[in-house]
This record gives structure tokens, C-alpha cells and sequence, in this order.
């Protein structure tokens, strides 16, 4: 059974700091099992300007088993599916333990954006380009990360509008976008989902 009071007192955690470490964890729902974090992209990085949201379940023995994370917006990184979201990082495998928090792990994923580790990939030809093109590999995470990590804030109105014009309380539009880090796509599958 997953600790709800444990998970509260986490969230809690995560909003005290937002603005020195960027880092957001908000419920999907109003069921603490299923969450949205969002992670800055670190400076100096190819990764650096983006806003990433990661989606977290927490299996039912959380925190004495890890909680599962993948990346919902695409990146661009050899220990991170271009196609699936999935991460490879030892902690939310066999490295996890009950100290470690849903920051803490965040936190790991965000080390992870800045330390590639290309021998342990999970996408091998993300790895690939990375130790025999590493030019054209950042390159290639930039443009990733411009496309799909960056919210203009010129497009933030006409967002909202599109989704208003769905149906949807403008107000609720303007929260879920905020959520989901300006992601139109993904918002629009958090008010669908209700």
C-alpha cells in the first residue's frame, strides 16, 4: 500500500524550493499514485532553456519500491528512449532506496541530462552518435529541445484559445497547461482525461 502521508509531505517538499531548483511535482488527479514532474533543463547542457515532464507511478509498495518514471516530453539522450520515454538510471532500479524522495530522484534524472552515460544506454543509437558524432549529437538534442521542451510564451494565448474553443473552463485550461510545462499535446490529454 502505497504511504499517501509520506507522498503529501514529498509534495510538499518539492513546492517549498520550486523557484531555486525548478523542479515541480503535481498530482494527475486528485489519485497521489499518478503524477507529473517537471524538471529544468540543466545550463550548459544541449538540454539547457527546456522544460521536461516526466510521468510517475508509484507502485503500491512506494517507498520501499521505486517509483516508476518516463520522460513524457521527447529528448534526445543516450540513457533515455527516444521512443518510449523510459529512463535508465540505476535508482529507480535495484539502486532504490526508502531515504530517497521523488526530488531526490528527480533530481537524479536531471544529473542524468548533464552525465550521459552512453556504455550503459538505453537507446542504443542515441549512444551511438554520441561517442562517434558527439557534434552532430548536440546538435540533435538542441533541436529536440527547441521543439519539444520549449514553451514560447507568444504561443501560450493561442494555446489556451484552441482549447477553450474545445470546451474546455478557461481556467482549467490555463492550470493544466501550467502543469504539463506548455505542452498543448499533453495538455489536451490531461483534460481529456478528466
Amino acid at each position: 500500500m502505497i504511504d499517501f502521508s509520506r507522498v503529501q509531505k514529498e509534495l510538499q517538499e518539492c513546492s517549498r524550493d520550486i523557484e531555486s531548483s525548478g523542479i515541480r511535482v503535481t498530482p494527475k488527479s486528485d489519485n497521489l499514485g499518478r503524477l507529473t514532474g517537471i524538471i529544468p533543463g540543466p545550463t550548459g547542457t544541449p538540454y539547457e532553456g527546456g522544460t521536461f515532464c516526466i510521468d510517475i507511478t508509484l507502485p503500491d509498495g512506494y517507498p520501499f519500491e521505486p517509483p516508476k518514471m518516463q520522460f513524457a516530453t521527447k529528448v534526445w539522450h543516450p540513457n533515455i528512449s527516444s521512443q518510449s520515454g523510459a529512463i535508465c538510471l540505476d535508482i529507480l532500479k535495484d539502486q532504490w532506496s526508502p531515504a530517497l524522495t521523488l526530488k531526490t530522484a528527480l533530481l537524479s534524472v536531471q544529473a542524468l541530462l548533464s552525465a550521459p552515460q552512453p556504455d550503459d544506454p538505453q537507446d542504443a543509437v542515441v549512444a551511438q552518435q554520441y561517442i562517434k558524432e558527439y557534434q552532430t549529437f548536440v546538435g540533435t538534442a538542441r533541436y529536440w529541445t527547441e521543439t519539444f521542451a520549449k514553451v514560447s510564451s507568444l504561443g501560450v494565448e493561442e494555446k489556451v484559445q484552441k482549447l477553450v474553443e474545445m470546451g474546455f473552463p478557461e481556467s482549467l485550461v490555463r492550470s493544466t497547461l501550467e502543469a504539463v510545462g506548455g505542452d498543448e499535446n499533453l495538455a489536451l490529454e490531461k483534460l481529456c482525461s478528466g
